[in-house]
């Protein structure tokens, strides 16, 4: 639905219309490429803000999900807040598989995933949260992907998992069960899909490039689906 947040609406909407702009000021004045996350972070505005967003309770834990989250929002924001939204159908053509379509596309945009259907772990020990989305970036042979996991109301921020690499050809999982197949107790009956490890990720993410239109994605919202 259109009325649905995303991540940065939540996180960033309040401060990207003040301080956006300065910061695309600011690396013009420096002479950095904003697409280059190294080259981002060395612009004082960048440091200055990711200053303010760091909990100061977190010791340098999580500083470099930080970074990556806010080069995405940023890259959305520079790219005209594209959002990709894949509804149901199309996400179950992309567990089940499409032929690789090789789109071609430089603008970054927001993956958005049906509420509550795919669901994965932030680490071998972290908790099974849904994935709302990933920001998904393109860079020369490959795809950057923040993913952002456990957005729900009531709860005071989410969990973040950066990833980034080529498209492999084959890929299996160690326990010899079905990309994408939920192992957890529930999951098969209810048809929900999980994310076994950031190569599953992104795979997902590959696929849902797939879906997209010869046109690409273009700014502001489009729904994707698969007939």
């Amino acid at each position: 639905m259109d009325s649905r947040l995303t991540p940065y609406d939540l996180a960033f909407g309040p401060i990207a219309v003040e301080r956006f702009p300065k910061l695309r000021a600011g690396m013009a004045t420096a002479g950095r490429n904003p697409r280059h996350r190294d080259e981002f972070v060395l612009v004082k505005e960048v440091v200055e803000l990711l200053r303010e967003l760091r909990p100061e309770e977190s010791e340098g834990d999580g500083v470099a999900e930080l970074v990556a989250l806010c080069h995405a929002a940023y890259l959305h924001w520079l790219d005209e807040e594209a959002v990709v939204a894949v509804d149901r159908d199309g996400l179950a053509a992309m567990v089940r598989g499409l032929p690789p379509a090789s789109r071609l596309f430089e603008r970054s945009f927001y993956l958005e995933l049906p509420v509550g259907r795919v669901w994965g772990a932030a680490g071998p020990e972290g908790a099974l949260e849904p994935l709302d989305g990933c920001f998904v970036v393109p860079r020369a042979g490959e795809l950057g992907v923040v993913a952002v996991f456990g957005v729900q109301p009531g709860r005071p921020g989410f969990t973040v998992v950066a990833a980034s690499g080529p498209r492999r050809l084959t890929l299996a999982r160690l326990d010899a069960t079905a990309l994408f197949s939920a192992r957890f107790e529930g999951g098969p009956a209810a048809g929900l899909t999980e994310l076994a490890g950031e190569e599953e990720l992104l795979e997902l993410v590959y696929r849902a490039l797939d879906l997209l239109p010869t046109s690409g994605v273009i700014p502001g919202r489009q729904t994707v689906s698969y007939a």
